[in-house]
């Protein structure tokens, strides 16, 4: 594939984020699961999707000076200055002239001589000039969502609630790529064979200190190894692996999880119980549903029967008091993984998290009495929103109390989150920035 053809890809991909609200993540992996591209390319492929989304708001800012505001773009015009603007402006080793080149090429073959000249224009004016400074923005939460690319009610929001400070090393973190983590399957390979296998095989490898199971790939892509391909670890974020390493499921024990695709915390606590008990999963969606038990057979577990079910209806199904663990990893904003997910930030609406907030609390109050006395039940979520955090839990707790926050949970702690920023007496609050994680909410709920 050459640069011109690389590029087309990388266009039309940004243009199914846009248009069609299409995840990043899954776009690139599908694109390089059909093996046209060259692994030289993997990386530019990659930086360059994920870095046009990330920025995309500060992109904007860039070019509307530059663009006359009383016309309007083709979405393809716009995504590709986007993207390129991007390369002239975060990447060093393609100069510019060839970034333009490239740019005006395929206006040329999208669209009109017209359009190629105004890309050809913008584009070298931007060269020339330079893009405007921030520091121009005289508001604080303004410049922060111009920089770091967050929408400026979300800021505002966040700082409300957190603070400048904590809110300004979050959004900065959010525009940084994530190691990926992976999780080994233990009933096949120790953590420290895996490890070794993978540095035979050219990656650079950490433990994590999150959880026993856990890897940290520094370099290199993990689809590609032979451990993933036959099953012996599987991607999951090291904030998503605590649910399985403090919801204290053992062998034998019966195990609901709610809310489970695509079954990565399934997964994970069937290999905590040695794939002896049984693991009663469910989502919403059948085709959902249908992925929790791929992903179980992948692994070799045999514990888990997954079912299409919405989780607020589930005392329709079994009887209270039935399990001796819970876990409901309730559907929420997301605001907590836009590193991997960048379009997210530009998808939700404060409507979104109120919505959500209530289907949550529903979800908690109809799974609860599930419970059986002095069982456990991990709350979490994948977002950084506090009504849906801790807000939920203080609702279910005020409305229930034959629940309680467990303890323990605290002391169970990995040592270097014991100390965390984001710990209240309602739960853990993990932001991006804490051992490079995913933002994500847990808590243990005790039933007395």
């Amino acid at each position: 594939m050459n640069n011109y053809q690389l590029r087309n890809t990388i266009l039309d991909i940004l243009i199914r984020i846009e248009k069609d609200n299409g995840f990043s993540h899954l776009l690139i992996d599908n694109e390089l699961r059909k093996q046209s591209i060259q692994a030289k390319d993997e990386g530019l492929l990659t930086e360059v999707v994920y870095g046009t989304m990330q920025y995309k708001l500060t992109l904007d800012y860039y070019l509307e000076s530059f663009i006359d505001q009383r016309k309007k773009l083709d979405l393809w015009v716009h995504m590709l200055l986007r993207m390129s603007v991007y390369q002239m402006v975060y990447l060093d080793k393609i100069p510019d002239h060839a970034i333009i080149h490239e740019a005006v090429e395929i206006a040329k073959s999208r669209g009109h001589k017209g359009i190629a000249s105004l890309v050809n224009g913008v584009l070298r004016t931007i060269q020339r000039k330079g893009v405007p400074s921030t520091s121009l923005i005289e508001d604080s939460v303004k410049r922060l969502s111009i920089e770091t690319s967050h929408p400026e009610w979300l800021v505002g929001r966040w700082v409300n609630t957190y603070g400048f400070e904590t809110v300004k090393e979050m959004c900065e973190t959010n525009i940084t790529r994530k190691h990926t983590a992976i999780r080994v399957q233990p009933l096949r390979i120790a953590r420290n064979e895996a490890m070794d296998r993978l540095r035979e095989e050219g990656y650079e490898v950490k433990p994590s200190s999150l959880s026993s199971q856990g890897i940290i790939v520094s370099k290199g892509n993990i689809l590609r190894s032979s451990l993933f391909k036959k099953g012996e670890v599987t991607i999951q974020d090291q904030s998503s692996m605590l649910v399985g390493e403090l919801l204290q499921a053992q062998s034998g024990m019966h195990v609901l999880d709610a809310c489970s695709a695509p079954g990565g915390k399934a997964t994970h606590i069937a290999e905590k119980m040695q794939n002896e008990g049984r693991i009663d999963a469910y989502d919403l969606h059948k085709k959902k549903a249908k992925r929790i038990e791929y992903k179980a057979s992948d692994l070799g577990l045999s514990i888990i029967h997954a079912s299409p079910q919405d989780a607020r209806n589930l005392q329709d199904v079994h009887e209270v008091e039935s399990f001796d663990r819970i876990l409901v990893d309730a559907p929420c904003s997301g605001l907590g993984v836009m590193r991997g997910k960048p379009e997210i930030k530009y998808h939700k609406q404060e409507a979104d998290i109120k919505r959500l907030a209530g289907i949550q609390l529903d979800i908690l109050e109809s799974t609860a009495p599930l419970l059986k006395k002095n069982g456990l039940l991990i709350y979490s979520t994948c977002t950084v929103e506090a009504s849906e955090n801790e807000g939920v839990v203080k609702s279910f707790l005020a409305n229930n109390p034959d629940y309680i926050v467990d303890e323990d949970f605290f002391e169970e702690l990995p040592a270097s989150l014991k100390k965390a920023k984001g710990i209240t007496e309602y739960g853990l609050q993990l932001f991006p920035q804490d051992e490079d994680t995913d933002g994500f909410f847990l808590t243990r709920i005790k039933k007395i």
